[in-house]
């Protein structure tokens, strides 16, 4: 029986035993002591003892009076609570608690308690965790369903409960809260917007950042719940984004934050929601599908996700977001794509086509981020990335954009280093990006100077790095070379010598700044017109070195960068030599390298030969000469011509530092001038005349014994003698010009060249392969060749001997290769020597003294072998017509030969020929721009004086033989626009106008090379014609003023006279002029042969000039005609036919120098003009209509 007694609503209070009356009368730490003694009785009472579950009811109804549930005191809640809790369990399923009001009361104020398990270093917490862990148990809050407003409670609790959860409560605490909380969401009816929105808040990243045990209890609870909570989450995402209801929750703008946490969750809470995602794809708004492809994106490229698989209708609608008409949406979902290649490897055939569209799309930046998902990819791992995606990176290298381009070739650099330098993926992965280094070295042939650069340094850093020890350098850049493909190997060596030149010119600097007069250089006054503007420059800003933000001091350090020698020292050419020895003797690791000893070998050999040119002094070594000459004695033909020339580059101290090595190089060069090939023979002369100081006696040595022995019945033995003979005659003219007179006029010209000793193969083939020509042709050629090599060497024509040989050559070409005329040479060998003679010709041209005394005649038979029948003797005359031009070797009058291009039949040589002109013309006008001093060299510089000697050679082209032939003129035509469709791309400097007045005054002149012959004029003259119609009809611009009066070559035009000038072109049949197309257009597209116009001329004498009618007034008009068909139709058209230009404009047809009045009444045909007083002609019509 229970000690102290009380009374509440005429019950007795039963306190347990020594448990004295709880009333307000006495100290809180009396209460805390009495009721320490109640909760232990509690706390030991159980659901069967039902006598003292009667005894102790009034005192479980007291517990729950205001004294207690409201007391200041924290220790007396607690312990009411735990009696509390105590009570529920003990009277449970039934609470004594009848009032919906004071079970809220109850549970509220339970709730209230728990925040007490924030502190676990409380000295109570045991007393909270008792409590959580009884409430737990017992399901105690279950009660509250009962009550309308448990709901109330229920979000206290839950938000009590993840307010209080911290790092510092060991398993148990969260198990009992998940126990509580999953009760009430799996037993209740359902779970109200409020309480869903107290767990989800859990999950926003800002929550989640402050407190991750709550997210992480948030994250166990749904995952526990996941079955009854669903239904509700999709409700919730229904409303805000089916709906568009955001006001239902608080939460509604962090909806996808949301979805990709409870995504990763379970993917189960989502099921519902998904296709709700669908919808929102397609939505009108940019920004709400920028949402939702962020999302989709994270959810799909997460690692564990099975989405794609799961969930297909979603992927396709999501994959159709990357041509999304919004920008940031075509990037964003381009972002995606990385981390979906990296964690699901499966989807990369779905990607691939969608990313190869975004790697051409319009904006820079989806291509740049296209390349950095693919090779952020890559460089995860290759097998992630296929081929076809790889291609898309390739193609971006040729991107318009530098940035990308620039990301492009990076990208790639680093792919390469990882797999092909480093192998971390095998050999197969560094076969998958092998063709990486040839590509990215062949970027060097762009115009671009920031895309040298980066190959530059992507070379230092990537495909050889500099930082690498010598031999592994060297081993490096050994087998890189012997692996390049022939057109990466041209751009790397021609980066070597770009930097090579760059180091000469800043040798120059330095040595110029070093001068004691250039600080009095920097402060002179300027001198127009002198060398040295740009030298006092540079001077002005290396006297002023210290400037914080001096750009100038940031382009030194880039040529630093650029001229600095990091991969090729002395150290790293003996390394280099090593490997080729290795590579000989058969020990090398060539063909686990991938390449083949021989291929090793000559590449080796190759690579020296190129840095012998652009790194000379490190190879001055005895080391370096001895491997060099074991390489001379080697069978391999190509080898020891690699060898020899190495010593030509390099051996300049040899004679003087090493004179073992010279006397054992001596006869070894001896013997290849002698007996090696003609390659070899060739660089041995050449060597010795570059490192021997007696070379004089050496090249005697060699001249005497091979000239005395030529003999024309054994020509396969004559080839490295003339070649051997021509180059010494050309390197030592004063002592061997007159020796090699005689061996010219008795051997080279009478006994070879004027004899057919053998008779070719009479196969009808035009050309045969080299190996297939005859001996004697061979020593033919090489003949013509030692002709020009002896000349070039005296470089005067005291002796006449140029003009005997012009003459021999162009007999050549009279007889087409057959100078014998004894019909015993095959065609192919013709061929040959037809192109040897064209090409010697053109080689002497480009010697001042003998271009002088090239007749116009030579001339024009060495401009018709670009038009031979032979397709490969046009294609190789036309390289090297080409490469002399393009060097400014030749004079300008051969870039008039290229116009002869146009009758080639095959599309591919016009286009080359037309790409010779492009780059012809660009760089000559960059010279002129470059270079003030070549203003006085305009004649012979400026592309568009190319004009009179083309309409000069074209008037003696032996096709064009009837000046009124219709088809004759059509082939003029289009010779002329080939070479003018060029010229006039850009109108510089008023250059329409310019080539224009040239043409109108070529017709006041005669033909110098026929001046007295009319026919000949005449021709001269209807080119002229055709030439002014091509340019009036292409431009509006011809007209105005030319800026200069243009000069024309007298070699091929007399003076200037005063002459009545007549047309000259057709008048009984029609010359059409094409309608204009832009001058860029396409190379061969054919032009219609119908309706020709001519070009008709006043005979304005009075000036003497010869400027059209037609051409002055078509510009005033442009305003009011235009051009349809075959007339220009202006305001009225007059249907009538007519020759000629026909312009309507308003009440005047101004036509081809005929003025003509708007009829009344007219017939169509001929109608008989009158003269009008002056150069001016019109006729009036009939007044009949027509």
């Amino acid at each position: 029986m229970g000690h102290g007694r009380t009374f509440l609503d005429g019950k007795i209070i039963c306190y347990p035993p020594g448990v004295k009356e709880i009333t307000d009368k006495i100290t809180n730490d009396e209460v805390v002591k009495r009721l320490k003694m109640v909760v232990k009785t509690f706390m030991d009472m159980d659901q069967d003892s039902e006598d003292e579950k009667q005894q102790y009811l009034p005192l479980a109804l007291h517990l729950a009076s205001e004294f207690f549930l409201r007391n200041p005191n924290k220790d007396v809640r607690l312990l009411v609570a735990c009696c509390l809790a105590d009570i529920f369990r003990i009277y449970a399923p039934e609470a004594p608690y009848t009032s919906h009001d004071k079970l809220k009361d109850i549970f509220l104020f339970i709730t209230r308690q728990l925040k007490g398990l924030e502190d676990t270093k409380s000295p109570q917490f045991n007393r909270y965790f008792y409590l959580l862990e009884n409430l737990a148990w017992v399901k105690s809050y279950n009660i509250c369903f009962e009550l309308e407003d448990c709901n109330e409670i229920f979000i206290q609790l839950f938000r009590t409960l993840f307010s209080v959860i911290n790092n510092s409560h060991n398993q148990k605490v969260q198990m009992h809260m998940l126990d509580l909380m999953s009760s009430i969401i799996m037993e209740g009816d359902g779970v109200t917007q409020e309480l869903l929105d107290s767990i989800l808040i859990n999950l926003i990243p800002a929550h989640k950042n402050l407190n991750k045990q709550a997210f992480d209890l948030a994250k166990v609870l749904l995952k526990r719940t996941v079955q009854t909570i669903e239904p509700c989450i999709a409700n919730f995402f229904n409303q805000v984004l089916v709906l568009g209801k955001p006001s239902v929750s608080d939460l509604s703008e962090h909806v996808f934050d949301l979805i990709q946490e409870l995504f990763a969750i379970d993917p189960h809470l989502l099921l519902s929601v998904m296709p709700q995602l669908e919808f929102k794809l397609k939505s009108n708004d940019g920004e709400e599908r920028l949402a939702v492809v962020r999302l989709l994106a994270k959810l799909f490229g997460s690692k564990d996700s099975d989405l794609a698989t799961q969930n297909r209708p979603l992927w396709q609608c999501f994959l159709g977001r990357f041509n999304d008409i919004h920008v940031p949406v075509r990037l964003e979902s381009v972002k995606f794509a990385s981390h979906c290649l990296m964690n699901h490897p499966d989807l990369a055939k779905d990607l691939t086509e969608y990313l190869k569209v975004r790697s051409h799309d319009p904006e820079e930046a989806i291509r740049h981020d296209v390349i950095v998902t693919i090779i952020t990819a890559g460089k995860r791992d290759l097998s992630l990335v296929n081929d076809q995606l790889l291609g898309f990176v390739r193609e971006r290298t040729l991107d318009k954009r530098w940035r990308v381009r620039k990301e492009a070739m990076m990208g790639l650099a680093q792919l390469y280093k990882k797999y092909c330098l480093h192998a971390e993926a095998g050999k197969d992965a560094a076969e998958k990006v092998s063709w990486i280094k040839d590509k990215l070295l062949h970027i060097y042939y762009q115009n671009s100077i920031d895309d040298k650069l980066l190959v530059e340094k992507i070379f230092a850093q990537y495909l050889v790095p500099h930082n690498l020890e010598t031999e592994e350098r060297m081993k490096c850049l050994y087998y890189l070379y012997a692996s390049l493909d022939p057109n990466a190997v041209k751009a790397l060596n021609e980066m070597w010598k770009c930097q090579n030149m760059l180091r000469s010119h800043v040798r120059e600097l330095l040595d110029l700044h070093k001068q004691p007069t250039v600080r009095g250089v920097a402060r002179a006054p300027p001198e127009p017109g002198s060398g040295q503007l740009w030298r006092r420059e540079i001077a002005r800003k290396l006297a002023n070195p210290k400037q914080p933000t001096n750009p100038f001091l940031e382009m030194v350090k880039f040529l630093l960068e650029r001229i600095a020698p990091v991969h090729i020292d002395s150290e790293a050419i003996s390394a280099l030599v090593k490997l080729m020895n290795k590579s000989i003797e058969g020990t090398a690791d060539d063909e686990e390298e991938g390449v083949s000893p021989d291929t090793a070998i000559r590449a080796g050999l190759e690579l020296l030969k190129v840095l012998s040119f652009t790194h000379p002094t490190s190879f001055h070594s005895a080391e370096t000469y001895e491997s060099l000459l074991q390489c001379l004695r080697m069978e391999d033909d190509k080898v020891a011509e690699a060898a020899i020339q190495i010593f030509r580059n390099t051996g300049h101290k040899i004679e003087t530092d090493l004179p073992q090595i010279r006397s054992t190089l001596i006869p070894i060069l001896h013997q290849k001038a002698k007996r090696g090939t003609p390659h070899q023979a060739k660089q041995a002369v050449h060597c010795i005349h570059a490192i021997f100081s007696n070379k004089e006696v050496q090249l005697a040595q060699i001249f005497e014994p091979l000239s005395r022995s030529l003999n024309a019945d054994v020509p396969e033995q004559l080839i490295t003698p003339l070649v051997s003979l021509g180059h010494i005659s050309m390197l030592a003219p004063d002592q061997f010009a007159s020796p090699m007179k005689s061996v010219v006029a008795n051997f080279i010209v009478k006994d070879l060249l004027m004899n057919d000793r053998s008779t070719g193969e009479k196969n009808g083939k035009l050309w045969s392969p080299d190996e297939e020509v005859s001996p004697e042709v061979l020593a033919k050629v090489q003949a013509i060749k030692l002709l020009v090599r002896w000349l070039l060497g005296m470089k005067n024509n005291q002796s006449k001997s140029a003009n005997s040989t012009l003459r021999l050559l162009s007999a050549m070409l009279v007889s087409e290769g057959d100078l014998t005329e004894q019909k015993r040479i095959s065609k192919s060998d013709m061929s040959r020597l037809r192109l040897a003679a064209g090409s010697a010709i053109m080689k002497l041209a480009q010697e001042p003294c003998y271009h002088e005394i090239i007749t116009p005649e030579q001339f024009q038979l060495c401009a018709l072998v670009i038009n031979d029948e032979c397709y490969q003797v046009r294609q190789i005359f036309a390289q090297k017509l080409h490469k002399a031009l393009v060097k400014l070797l030749l004079p300008l009058e051969y870039m008039a030969i290229f116009a002869l291009c146009a009758k080639d039949p095959v599309k591919e040589r016009r286009a080359h020929a037309r790409q010779c002109l492009l780059k012809n013309i660009s760089i000559r006008r960059e010279y002129i721009k470059q270079n003030p001093m070549a203003n006085e060299k305009l004649l012979s510089l400026l592309p568009e004086y190319v004009v009179p000697y083309m309409i000069h050679l074209l008037a003696h082209d032996p096709d064009f033989t009837k000046p009124q032939d219709v088809d004759q003129l059509r082939d003029i035509k289009e010779c002329l626009w080939f070479m003018l469709e060029v010229l006039m791309t850009k109108n510089e400097n008023n250059s329409h106008a310019f080539m224009k007045k040239m043409a109108e005054n070529i017709k006041l002149t005669r033909d110098a090379q026929s001046p007295d012959e009319p026919k000949a004029n005449e021709k001269l003259y209807t080119v002229c014609d055709v030439a002014l119609c091509v340019i009036n009809s292409k431009s509006a611009l011809c007209n105005a003023d030319s800026p200069k009066d243009p000069v024309l070559p007298t070699k091929f035009f007399t003076q200037p006279e005063k002459v009545i000038l007549t047309v000259h072109l057709p008048e009984e049949k029609s010359f059409f002029i094409p309608k204009p197309t832009g001058v860029l257009g396409a190379v061969n597209k054919p032009l219609s042969a119908t309706g020709r116009r001519p070009y008709i001329r006043s005979t304005g004498s009075e000036t003497g000039s010869n400027i059209s009618v037609n051409s002055e007034l078509s510009s005033p008009a442009g305003n009011r005609s235009r051009y349809v068909g075959d007339f220009y139709m202006g305001s009225k058209y007059w249907d009538v036919l007519v020759w000629g230009f026909l312009f309507v404009e308003e009440e005047n047809i101004i036509w081809g120098g005929w003025q003509i009045s708007p009829p009344a009444h007219t017939s169509k045909g001929h109608i008989p003009p009158r003269p009008l007083p002056g150069c001016m002609k019109w006729w009036e019509p009939p007044h009949s209509h027509g």
